[in-house]
């Protein structure tokens, strides 16, 4: 298998047989490749202005890299949302030189703000009441059949409690047993009928001038309870800024984490454990600022926890 590369491929990594073919399906000559900012993945994420001015998304890796089966499932899940999904429309998908690639509509605006002074929180939670409040439609659940969720096997506080590490804060360290039984309640738990993106973060949305917010990188995208975008997200706006007890108050009426309390609660632990276990660890070659985000993630994380069982 390829060895992956540190830090983010250039349009320019591609092999020539790969964007030779691109430029042939979309009709005309790449003339600039931008690479957002965010992410930790080491794959070419670009966005590709043509010749004629039209705009694409790409993603491409060397096809025995494991970021192309994670690409070519995004491909098949965004082929299958049902209409008026907050997804990109797959374009096309291409294979050349021993390299695949996905391109993707174009969205045309910024990240959102997650700041207490932004709108876009309150869309974002509208957009999610909106796509769990139904089961996922049958084209999604044969996309992402084969695909396990990964949700349902994050630890993390079964380690800490066995080794409790030097830098875990009192308050933490008191209630490790506590949280290592909610963590060992979630597997149980996981499983379920809605759409779940999986990976919801401010750098995998776009606040599209024309569109509103839209989800991007469905690659981690499959079915469960309804509670796991929302809980992943919460953590997200008390690192934008957010009093911890408005996101957990947020938590207890949201209906996609009200209807299931202990799968949120549960979800949560199982969560932060898994960002505690891992920020201790080795940073992973191509994502150099995974660790430190994982650490702040950690320690939001782990208050909403406490205030949920306090």
């Amino acid at each position: 298998m390829s060895t992956p590369p540190v830090g983010r491929l250039r349009w320019t990594d591609v092999p020539i047989l790969l964007r030779n073919r691109l430029e042939t399906a979309l009709g005309a000559a790449v003339t600039d490749a931008v690479t957002p900012a965010g992410g930790f993945g080491h794959q070419l994420a670009a966005a590709l202005t043509l010749a004629d001015s039209r705009r694409f998304f790409v993603k491409a890796s060397p096809t025995d890299d494991p970021l192309t089966a994670a690409n070519l499932h995004e491909g098949a899940v965004l082929g299958s949302l049902p209409a008026g999904a907050p997804a990109p429309d797959v374009v096309g998908i291409h294979h050349a030189a021993g390299w695949t690639a996905v391109v993707i509509a174009h969205l045309d605006g910024p990240h959102p703000d997650f700041s207490p002074d932004s709108s876009d929180p309150g869309q974002i939670w509208a957009l999610l009441d909106k796509l769990t409040s139904s089961p996922a439609p049958r084209p999604y659940m044969e996309a992402v059949a084969s695909t396990p969720s990964g949700a349902a096997g994050l630890h993390g506080w079964d380690q800490l409690l066995a080794d409790p590490p030097g830098d875990l804060e009192p308050a933490d360290r008191d209630r490790l047993r506590e949280f290592a039984e909610l963590e060992a309640a979630w597997p149980a738990l996981a499983h379920g009928d809605r759409i779940v993106h999986g990976d919801l973060r401010a750098d995998n949305m776009v606040h599209d001038r024309t569109q509103g917010v839209i989800f991007v990188d469905w690659a981690h995208a499959t079915t469960g309870p309804a509670c796991i975008d929302a809980v992943s997200l919460a953590p997200q706006l008390v690192l934008a800024g957010h009093p911890p007890q408005d996101i957990a108050q947020l938590l207890n009426e949201h209906p996609a984490s009200a209807t299931s309390p202990l799968a949120a609660t549960a979800f949560l632990a199982a969560l932060t454990g898994h960002w505690h276990r891992n920020a201790r660890r080795p940073a992973p070659p191509g994502a150099p600022g995974l660790r430190a985000y994982q650490h702040r993630a950690a320690a939001v994380g782990t208050t909403l926890l406490r205030l949920r069982i306090s």
